[in-house]
Order: C-alpha cells, then structure tokens, then sequence
C-alpha cells in the first residue's frame, strides 16, 4: 500500500522556489561562499555545489509538513555542501529548517534540538582552539552557534509565544462555555421557580371555580347556584389580585408596578378559611417559631396546594393541616381523605406534587406524598403530604 506524504503548505513552496532561484542566481554569477585552494574543500568546482542547494530546497518545501525529516536531510545536505565551494542560500535554508523544527515539529524534537544545537555550538568552540591553538579557530563555534543555536532559540521562543496564546484561547473558551452553561442554568431554574409560583397561585382559585361552575351548571336550584357563583366571584378576585402580584414579582422595582411582599406563614389562617368556604373540613395546627423567609414560603406554597388537591381529589372528609417545629426543621404535614371523590373535579396535571418536590429540594429538605393506611378512615387510607424543611443554615448546607 503507497504512503501519501503531506502535501506541503503553500508558503513553504513559494519559500523553497525563492531559495532555489537565489541560490541559481548566486551560482550563475560565480559567487560562491570559498574559493576552490581550500583545504576543506573536497569537491571543487562549480557544479558539486547545486546537489545540496537542491536538496536543501526540497527540504524547504517540508518545513511544515515533516520538519523532522527536513531538518535530518538538510543536515545532510549541509556536510556536503561543506565539503563543495558551497552557496550562501544553501546555509540561509538550512537555519530556517531549524527553526521550522523547533516550531513545527513535536514536542520531544522541539527540546532537543535546541539542546543538541548549544552543544555542537560548545564543542565546535572548544575542540578547535585545543586542537589548533589559535583565536581563529573561535570562529568556528561563532559560525555554528549562528547556523544552528540561534535559530533553534529563536523557534523555542515563537513555539513558547505561540502556546501560551493557544492555551489563552482554550481558557477563554472555556470560560465562555462555562459562562453560557451558568445562564442556560440559570434560565431554567428561574422558568422553574416562576412555574411554580404560577401553578401554586393560579391552581387553587381556578380549581374552586372549576368545581363550583360545574355544580352550578349542573343542579336546577337558584340557591345552591347563586353560592357557586358567590364562590367563583370571591376565587376570580382572588386569583387576579394573586396575578397581580406574580406581575410585581416579574416586573423591576423601577417600573410602573412595586412586588408584593411574598406570603407568610401568618397568612394559613386566611387560606383555611378560604379553603373551607370551598366546601372543605380543614383544621389547623400550626406551632412554630420564626423561620426564614424561604422556609416560610415553601411551607405556606405546600401547604396551599396540598388544600387544593383536597379540593380537587379527596373524597368527603376532615382535611388536616399541621406545623411542627422541632430539632432545627419545620415540618408540614397535612392529611385529607382518600378515595374516589363524589360529584364535580377538576382535571390534575401532575405539577403540583414536582412543584412541591422542588421547592423542598431546593433547601435540602425531604418530602413525601402518597396513601397511608389509616383504620379511622372509611376507605382505610389517607393522602398524606409530608414535608421536612431545614431552619438553620447550617441544616441547609
């Protein structure tokens, strides 16, 4: 099966055209970089000088796509060239070749060859003068240090640059998607929160006009339907002035509408009664201290729509609504009777018990909703709604 080699980057052949035609151009001119009486010169002549010129050109053209093979094979063609008259733009190639290495190529050979390169810039400085004894032999190490450490550094310095901005960039980006999943969350616990308090203000009224509505439609008694409609009137009120202030929470505190202080505990005894002039046999056991002002509204919202899936759900029977405050939690327990419920009902959908559930998740509480058995009752079970709610922050954490 062939191997494909890469195809080289578009600047690296315009780089490695240039410096062939350069190195032609020095070439046809005679301009060569030793003269032939040399003693390093092995291969005199002017044509010897374009093999490692052309082959350093190809190498060129790799920079990028290899430039671990191009810096092996521009080596290479760089003894050679040392041995001919040699080119000028021969040398010039070669140094870019060891800064594409540094750059381009992985991180083992970007570490080593700088490395190597201030080592063979050490010995070629050392050797020469212990070998010949005279200062010109430092030039050796001056000519190697500029074709190879140099450029080595020069790369290790652009790859450092270039890293640090990638690794800028990763961050950035990061934080940015951090950043839209905090709003997205954010978004969707606040749809969450503004469900809830729609359901648990809306669902009460609406579920005691829906009942009454349906009585009223349908018994033949002006009595029993002029109650209904009393009740539907009182509940309508109720539900709009509770519209009224799910807008003043919506709203900011600089427009035209101010919120309304969210309900409290102390309210119960005004959602009993009107639980009871709903036709429902609620009795109320409240026995608390101070609470917080999110307890308290979890509590009062728990209980409000635990009396208004009595209204909709629970068979003929006592409702019981109790609060306790004991050992650092307040809990909430309220009772109604279970079984199928004789005459008008209105449709359930299921949120209040999720709305319930939230708000009790939300400050570490616990909460449990379902049938007990219970001897005293007619059917043998009860709806039971029970939830524990922290008091202190230290419970909530």
């Amino acid at each position: 099966m062939a191997v494909r080699l890469p195809r080289p980057h578009r600047f690296d052949l315009c780089a490695a055209l240039a410096g062939l035609l350069g190195g032609l151009l020095l070439w046809g001119v005679g301009l060569a970089a030793r003269p032939a009486g040399e003693p390093i010169v092995l291969l005199e002549g002017r044509w010897p000088i374009l093999l490692p010129l052309a082959v350093t050109a190809g190498c060129e053209a790799m920079r990028r796509t290899l430039p671990r093979t191009a810096l092996l094979v521009g080596w290479a063609a760089l003894t050679v060239d040392t041995v001919t008259q040699g080119n000028l733009v021969t040398v010039l190639m070669f140094t870019d070749l060891v800064y594409a290495a540094v750059v381009y190529g992985p991180p083992p050979t970007a570490r080593r060859v700088p490395w190597i390169s201030g080592l063979l810039t050490v010995a070629g400085t050392i050797v020469p003068v212990a070998v010949w004894r005279v200062p010109e032999a430092l030039l050796i190490g001056v000519i190697i240090g500029l074709v190879a450490l140099m450029p080595a550094l020069t790369g290790w310095i652009v790859r450092n640059h270039r890293d640090a901005a990638e690794a800028a960039r990763l961050r950035a980006e990061q934080t940015a998607l951090l950043a839209e999943m905090d709003r997205a969350q954010a978004v969707t616990s606040e749809r969450a929160r503004m469900a809830r308090e729609l359901h648990d203000m809306v669902a009460n009224h609406l579920s005691a006009i829906a009942i009454h509505s349906t009585a009223a439609l349908s018994l033949d008694d002006p009595k029993t339907s002029r109650e209904a409609l009393s009740v539907i009137r009182e509940n309508s009120v109720e539900g709009l002035s509770e519209m009224r202030r799910l807008i003043g929470i919506l709203r900011d505190s600089s427009g035209d509408t101010e919120p309304v202080a969210a309900p409290t505990l102390d309210g119960l005894g005004a959602l009993v009664a009107g639980a009871r002039t709903n036709g429902l046999d609620v009795t109320l056991d409240a026995a608390h201290g101070t609470v917080p002002a999110p307890v308290e509204l979890a509590a009062y919202r728990i209980v409000q729509e635990s009396l208004t899936n009595a209204l909709k759900h629970a068979s003929p029977g006592r409702v019981t609504v109790a609060l306790a405050q004991r050992d650092g939690s307040l809990t909430v327990t309220v009772t109604s009777p279970f079984g199928d419920r004789d005459g008008p009902r209105a449709p359930g959908s299921g949120a209040g018990l999720v709305g319930m559930r939230e708000r009790v998740a939300l400050l570490g509480g616990t909460f449990e909703a379902g049938p007990v058995r219970d001897p005293d009752s007619a059917d043998g079970k009860i709806w039971t709604v029970r939830a524990t709610l922290p008091v202190s922050e230290g419970d909530r954490e």
